[in-house]
């Protein structure tokens, strides 16, 4: 289960991690990386939950607090890119990566601090 887990966690890394810098590089936000953010999430979601099987439930500590954070500001960020798309707002769609990267970097803090700790 946890090669599994790991799996995800780096299928969710790539997915999440491609559609925000694929959003900046395009200099907007299209269906392409709603698709990409939306499986980014899905798939954090099921190895996050797999990840806490593992560990025999959440851990209030760093890397459980950022993590938690992180799922509910991954959630935020794809639904607020499928108003965006829903709208056609141009601007909306342009200004969007600025919030992208934001999350991305604030996701890197539990994926990183779960390597951290269980590497030593």
């Amino acid at each position: 289960m946890l090669v599994f887990s790991i799996i995800l966690m780096f299928a969710a890394l790539s997915f999440y991690s491609a559609g925000v810098w694929g959003e900046k590089l395009a200099g907007g936000l299209n269906r392409k990386f709603l698709l990409l953010f939306w499986a980014g999430f899905a798939f954090d979601t099921i190895g996050t939950t797999l990840m806490g099987k593992i560990a025999d439930g959440f851990q209030m500590n760093l890397h459980g607090a950022t993590g938690l954070a992180a799922i509910i500001l991954m959630f935020i960020h794809a639904v607020w890119a499928t108003i965006v798309i829903a709208m056609h707002n141009e601007k909306m769609k342009q200004n969007f990566h600025k919030f992208s990267i934001v999350v991305w970097i604030f996701w890197l803090i539990p994926f990183i601090s779960g390597i951290v700790m269980n590497a030593f």
